[in-house]
């Protein structure tokens, strides 16, 4: 799984946020607020992935127990299908 390509993410005055370029400027009309952690997700999200290995950088990158990152991932991502802004 990736997001879509034509998504920025930027970090303004210590606040992450995602903004549309090119046609998704049009389309989108907003921007995407994310706290550390999911500015993280997308990150890892920007090349092909699974669920797995996005899970086993999570549990590299924060002291999280499986169950809670499972739940973490799955939840972002539903939010990422609910907004179309998975590839």
């Amino acid at each position: 799984m990736k997001v879509k390509d034509d998504f920025l993410l930027r970090e303004v005055a210590g606040c992450y946020v995602v903004v549309p370029v090119g046609q998704n400027a049009v389309d989108f009309n907003g921007i995407v607020n994310l706290n550390e952690t999911g500015a993280f997700f997308w990150e890892q999200l920007q090349n092909d992935i699974t669920e797995q290995e996005l899970l086993a950088a999570v549990l590299d990158k924060y002291e999280v127990d499986e169950k809670t990152a499972k739940a973490d991932i799955k939840s972002f991502i539903a939010k990422l299908e609910e907004n179309n802004l998975l590839a």
